[in-house]
């Protein structure tokens, strides 16, 4: 039987401003196979061909460096792909607006593997203290960067409540606003960091924030930041 909303708002019905309105499964298999192909390419780069014959061994230790790399981008994209399923888990109608925010996040994302490759290029290569500098300034840029469409979708989505499932409260959109500011600001500090102190303190800060927003990523209280808060509190 069908519910109030679905019932006011048909899967491809137009809502009260005329735009037309359809349902999120062809857009999260979209999403999902966007983000499938995004981690794939992120191990392309690990493979270094130029060695000299008798030093593959030796060539394939020296780049860990790029696994390292590969591994908290890996963790990174998979990180906004929970953030991405916990979004959708409270969207139920899609139209036009919030299909070109849901573009903007996957361009955002498939960005991802070509800061990895060059950040674990400059530190593979032996490359100089400048170049590495560089590498995470580029990479916690394109993370900041990458905020902006997720707080657009958040503030789209409060201000068009009939797209939402029922019973999504107001106070939810407005506290995961925040996240993304505070992970620009976080980024932007990791690469403040990784220029003024080192690569290696502006990496390990954007894993922070990496961790920061899969605590984060069901809300600031609910998911597994809701646990943590919860014993802190108790």
């Amino acid at each position: 039987m069908a519910s109030a909303a679905d019932r006011e708002y048909p899967s491809g019905a137009a809502g009260d401003d005329g735009t037309r309105l359809s349902d999120t499964g062809r857009v999260e298999a979209f999403s999902d196979g966007v983000f499938a192909i995004v981690i794939t390419l992120l191990v392309l780069d690990l493979y270094d061909h130029d060695f000299r014959r008798g030093d593959l061994a030796s060539a394939l230790v020296a780049q860990w460096p790029a696994y390292v790399a590969f591994v908290v981008s890996f963790v990174y994209v998979g990180v906004i792909w929970l953030n991405h399923h916990a979004l959708f888990r409270r969207i139920r109608r899609m139209d036009c607006g919030l299909l070109w925010i849901n573009l903007a996040i996957l361009f955002s994302t498939v960005i991802v593997p070509f800061p990895t490759a060059v950040l674990g290029d400059a530190l593979a290569k032996g490359g100089g203290t400048d170049d590495q500098r560089v590498a995470v300034v580029l990479y916690a840029l394109v993370a900041a960067v990458m905020s902006a469409p997720w707080w657009g979708v958040f503030t789209y989505l409060g201000r068009r409540p009939r797209l939402l499932e029922p019973g999504v409260p107001p106070r939810h959109l407005r506290a995961q606003r925040i996240r993304p500011l505070t992970g620009l600001v976080l980024y932007v500090v990791c690469g403040v960091g990784g220029w003024f102190v080192g690569p290696v303190v502006g990496m390990v800060c954007i894993a922070v924030v990496i961790l920061y927003h899969a605590l984060t990523s069901e809300g600031l209280r609910e998911g597994p930041a809701g646990r943590l808060f919860g014993t802190f509190k108790r």
